[in-house]
C-alpha cells in the first residue's frame, strides 16, 4: 500500500475494532514490513490515538480509550447508525442531550454522502421516536439544515408562520438552536428587518442554504438561552399556571425536566410554574408526578383536570 495516508487510515479502521492485533498479521494485512508498522503507529500517537504496543515472539497492537476524543472512522452501517439516533435524541428522546445531538448531528451529516443521506432520511420517515409528552413534530431534515447553516455560519431562507398572521418569507443569519420545554427555537438575525428575531421550528418550512457566508454578529448578552427567555417572557401566552405540589422540588424537577420553573418551599413541598397555550400539558404532567397538590391558578385548570379525571374514572369502571 504506497500511500502513506490511505495505510493509516487503514490502520486505524482495524484498530478501532478494539481488538488485539498481533503484529506480524497486522502488518500483513497492511501489506507493510514491520518496522514500516512501528514507524505508522508512532505517527497515530502523535494525533492522539493511545495504541498500546506488546514487544516479543507475540506481540502485537491495541487501540485503547483515551483522554480525548480522536476522529473516528465508521463503516456505512455505523454512520447510519449514529445519525438516525442522533435525530431521535434530538427530537427529544433522550432529555438534556437534545441542543448537543443536533451540533453533532450537524457535523456527522455534513460528511456522509448523499446514498447514506437518502438511507438516513428513508429511515426516519418510517420511524416514530416516542417522546414523553409529544410536543409539535418537527422535521428532522429541517433541524438538521437549520444546524448545518448555524455551524457553516451560513445565510438561511425559509416560510414562517406566525401565532397569529399569514406566512411569510424569510432571510436570516443563523445564530443558534435553542431547545426549552418541548420546542426547537431558531435565534437569528433578520435580514429584512434589521434586528434579532426568534423562530419556532416547528412553524418553519423549507428551510434552503443560499451559499452566502457571513461574519457571526454579537448576540446582546451573548447567551442565546438567557436572550430567548427574556423575549420569551414579553410574549403572553394564554395561561400562566402555578400549582402547589406537596412533593420536594427535586422530585418534581425529575420528572418536568425543563417544561417548567420548580421552586423550593421551606416546609419541603414545592411550586410550579408554567406559561402554556394548551392546558393539557400540564393536566398531563401533574397525573403522572400523582402527588398530592393544590391548583393556585388558573381556574380554567381546574376545570380541565376535573373534566379529565372524571373521564378517566368513567374508563377505568
Amino acid at each position: 500500500m504506497a500511500n502513506t495516508s490511505a495505510r493509516m487510515l487503514r490502520l486505524l479502521s482495524l484498530l478501532q475494532t478494539h481488538r488485539y492485533w498481533p503484529g506480524g498479521e497486522l502488518a500483513e494485512r497492511l501489506e507493510v514490513s514491520p518496522r514500516t508498522l512501528r514507524r505508522d503507529v508512532d505517527r497515530l500517537r502523535e494525533l492522539g490515538y493511545p495504541v498500546d504496543a506488546a514487544r516479543g515472539v507475540a506481540g502485537g497492537y491495541q487501540l485503547q480509550a483515551g483522554a480525548a476524543v480522536p476522529p473516528l472512522l465508521l463503516d456505512d452501517e455505523e454512520a447510519v447508525a449514529i445519525a438516525v439516533g442522533l435525530r431521535s435524541a434530538a427530537a427529544g428522546a433522550v432529555a438534556g442531550f437534545e441542543e448537543t445531538s443536533v451540533r453533532a448531528l450537524a457535523k456527522v451529516i455534513q460528511l456522509l454522502p448523499p446514498r447514506l443521506r437518502r438511507r438516513i432520511d428513508a429511515l426516519q420517515a418510517v420511524t416514530a421516536p416516542g417522546v414523553f409528552g409529544g410536543g409539535p413534530t418537527l422535521d428532522a431534515a429541517s433541524l438538521t439544515t437549520i444546524a448545518m447553516a448555524c455551524r457553516g455560519e451560513e445565510r438561511l431562507r425559509f416560510d414562517y408562520t406566525p401565532r397569529e398572521g399569514e406566512t411569510m418569507r424569510r432571510h436570516v443569519e443563523p445564530h443558534r438552536l435553542v431547545s426549552l420545554g418541548r420546542r426547537w427555537y431558531l435565534v437569528a438575525w433578520d435580514l429584512d428587518r434589521g434586528d434579532w428575531r426568534s423562530f419556532r421550528v416547528d412553524r418553519l418550512t423549507g428551510p434552503a442554504l443560499t451559499g452566502a457566508r457571513f461574519r457571526p454578529r454579537d448576540l446582546p448578552g451573548g447567551d442565546p438561552v438567557a436572550w430567548l427567555r427574556a423575549r420569551l417572557a414579553t410574549i403572553p401566552n394564554r395561561y400562566d399556571v402555578s400549582v402547589l405540589i406537596h412533593a420536594p422540588a427535586e422530585v418534581v424537577r425529575s420528572f418536568v425536566g425543563q417544561w417548567a420553573a420548580v421552586e423550593p418551599l421551606p416546609d419541603g413541598s414545592s411550586r410550579l410554574r408554567m406559561s402554556v397555550d394548551d392546558l393539557g400539558w400540564p393536566v398531563m404532567l401533574l397525573g403522572v408526578l400523582a402527588a398530592p397538590f393544590t391548583v393556585e391558578s388558573p381556574e380554567e385548570l381546574r376545570d380541565q383536570l376535573r373534566t379529565t379525571g372524571e373521564a378517566l374514572v368513567r374508563g377505568a369502571a
